[in-house]
């Protein structure tokens, strides 16, 4: 069933009253906010970041008309030199607190500058001031304090930022500019002696910390790190000795394997580019000092030249024949017609003058050497093996190839 309600005596009122809203103009915006009407969110937002308060950071703006910006900027730069300095040192704190070493060292030199660029303004401003009187004079001096401690600040927490930046040389300078301002500065002394070390001066190190140690005795990290550098310079000095050692003693066997060789009356010659033979050499054995009592032994080539093969022999006793060799040597793999037995090979060297010496089986190593007419080059002994049966073969063809 259908209900029918009645309206309120006012409501002819209401709705006259909501048609006159709807048709009233909208207010204008200010002037200088006009033109976001044309502008999308994100236009919007970035121009509110020009705001002082709406800007999360001052890389928020690069706008040099600025007017807010220009205004915090001079809030910031009003004081006393030691007053602004000493805001950047707060705020180079704050970076540090936070491990961003960078931004705080840029923080601590921006104070440094501000001490040094302002002074020179103050203090040609107080050449035309002279006549101010004792009391300014006073005022002057506890401003210089003051200076002097907020540099003192400056330099030693950016000698930190250093540290941490691994720029140790710049910390070592920061530090002895404490010092000179400042003798007792026990983080001066510490971080001074950190960074010596860094720089492996462990000597310039130890005296830096024992000069900490001279005002602050009892300090438990200038004693602790003195005992790390003091372990770690006695520790170098001996490895140091010991180098030395090792290059006296390195000096004294080459000069007695010069000497045996010499005694042996063994030729030798060394090439613009010998072959790199690691850990092979001629040596004196077993003892590369004992001149009277050792023998010497050679790294030896023997080369197979009718087949293109070769064999190595890294320690060839002077003493030694080809023949102890060959048995071990023999069979040799490769070869499938079985040339090559104690039996049937011969051995042959080359002479200085580019003939050919033939080397006995049962011969020792020395006794060819020491004739004068085999030279050993580049530290390597070199010697022929071929079949008996084409050893004339060879020989000539070697003598063909010498014209």
């Amino acid at each position: 069933m259908s209900r029918v309600e009645e309206l309120s005596d006012n409501h002819d009122h209401l709705a006259i009253a909501a048609a006159a809203e709807s048709a009233m103009p909208i207010p204008s915006l200010p002037p200088h906010l006009s033109n976001t009407n044309k502008m999308s969110i994100d236009e919007v937002a970035a121009d509110l970041k020009k705001s002082p308060f709406f800007m999360t950071s001052t890389d928020d703006t690069t706008d040099e008309d600025n007017v807010g910006m220009e205004a915090i900027r001079a809030l910031m730069y009003e004081g006393t030199r030691a007053e602004i300095a000493e805001g950047f040192r707060e705020q180079g704190n704050e970076m540090a607190r936070a491990k961003k070493w960078a931004d705080g060292k840029e923080f601590y030199t921006k104070g440094l500058a501000a001490l040094g660029v302002q002074r020179k303004e103050e203090d040609s401003r107080g050449k035309e001031e002279d006549s101010r009187g004792k009391e300014e004079d006073s005022r002057g001096e506890e401003e210089d304090q003051r200076e002097m401690k907020v540099r003192e600040a400056c330099l030693v927490n950016r000698a930190l930022c250093h540290i941490e930046l691994k720029n140790f040389r710049s910390c070592t300078l920061d530090c002895q500019s404490v010092l000179a301002l400042a003798p007792t500065n026990v983080k001066a002394s510490y971080r001074l002696s950190l960074a010596l070390v860094a720089l492996r001066k462990l000597p310039d190190a130890l005296f830096a910390c024992a000069a900490g140690l001279a005002h602050h005795p009892t300090n438990s990290a200038l004693v602790a790190l003195h005992a790390k550098i003091s372990s770690q310079l006695s520790a170098a000095e001996a490895l140091s000795q010991k180098q030395l050692e090792e290059e006296k003693r390195r000096k004294k066997e080459a000069e007695t394997l010069i000497a045996a060789i010499k005694l042996r009356k063994i030729t030798t010659r060394t090439t613009k580019n010998p072959p790199d033979l690691e850990d092979a050499s001629i040596c004196l054995v077993p003892d590369p000092l004992a001149l009277a009592t050792s023998t010497l032994t050679f790294p030896l080539l023997l080369l197979y030249p009718l087949h293109a093969k070769s064999d190595f022999i890294k320690a060839f006793g002077e003493e030694q024949s080809v023949s102890r060799h060959l048995g071990y040597l023999l069979p040799l793999p490769w070869d499938e017609k079985q040339e090559y037995s104690q039996n049937s090979i011969e051995a042959y060297m080359e002479t200085k003058e580019g003939g050919l010496i033939k080397w006995g089986k049962k011969v020792p190593l020395l006794k060819v050497l020491s004739g004068g007419k085999v030279e050993i080059v580049d530290g390597i002994v070199r010697a022929s093996l071929l079949p008996k049966a084409r050893a004339e073969e060879w020989i000539q063809e070697m003598k063909t190839r010498k014209r």
